[in-house]
């Protein structure tokens, strides 16, 4: 018999109360998967995260995620005045073993400064989180992740506001979880980077597609997923489409 998924949703419609956000979501992905998730802002990206965490419960259907995932949001609420390190950072991922009013053990430590070391933040362990560079603060949260040893990692837009080298760094990072045997969700606008992903998941209020990226990425699929946010830069036959979006962001 084969292994059951790490990460699946069958039938899964997700909403806030006044109808449903996100619906049709039907998935499985194996361990040692990466799983690329595509849509444009308000599509459904984030609601199913948080629907994996198990902070969102289902209007039908269900989810099934191998163990506690850990998880990188798209958006930091963090004071950068609030007088905490890299290491403190890092360290908040032991608080998912429950022992949040306890100090952390040697062992927490030691996981929490190698997940530093990982993503090249060791010799910046003791400096304020609010002095870091954006995509050092970037990497700080993801060592937050990393301290939590999860088989299955939800990662929303980790790359957005990250310099080159941060996101060069990170993509390492992924490689490895990956040969580990973890299964990484990740979810971006970047239509070409999700050339690189096992497998991808269109989301547009809607499931719109989900598959390997050579059936996923075609010109229609990706037209019903982001319409005008759409720009097709390069289309030739036996060739992928070559596309960018523009999203708009409200301030």
């Amino acid at each position: 018999m084969a292994p059951p998924p790490a990460v699946a949703a069958h039938g899964l419609s997700l909403g806030y109360g006044a109808g449903p956000a996100l619906e049709g979501v039907h998935f499985e992905a194996a361990a040692g998967t990466t799983l690329c998730v595509l849509g444009p802002n308000g599509g459904g990206k984030t609601t199913l995260f948080r629907a994996l965490i198990g902070d969102l419960r289902p209007l039908a259907g269900d989810v099934h995620v191998a163990g506690r995932p850990a998880y990188l949001a798209q958006t930091e609420r963090t004071r950068l005045d609030f007088p905490v390190s890299a290491l403190d950072v890092a360290l908040m991922g032991s608080l998912a073993s429950g022992r949040w009013w306890l100090p952390p053990r040697r062992a927490e430590r030691h996981a929490a400064l190698a997940a530093l070391e990982r993503v090249g933040l060791a010799a910046q362990a003791d400096t304020l989180f609010g002095e870091l560079s954006g995509g050092q603060r970037r990497r700080a949260l993801l060592a937050r992740a990393l301290t939590q040893d999860a088989a299955v990692l939800l990662l929303d837009e980790p790359f957005a506001g990250v310099d080159p080298a941060s996101a060069e760094l990170m993509t390492a990072v992924f490689d490895e979880l990956r040969s580990e045997g973890r299964t990484l969700l990740v979810s971006t606008h970047d239509v070409e980077s999700a050339r690189s992903f096992d497998l991808v998941l269109c989301l547009n209020g809607l499931q719109v597609a989900f598959g390997a990226p050579g059936e996923s990425l075609g010109r229609e699929v990706l037209e019903t997923t982001y319409g005008s946010d759409l720009v097709i830069l390069e289309e030739a036959p036996e060739r992928p489409v070559r596309a960018i979006t523009v999203q708009h962001h409200e301030h």
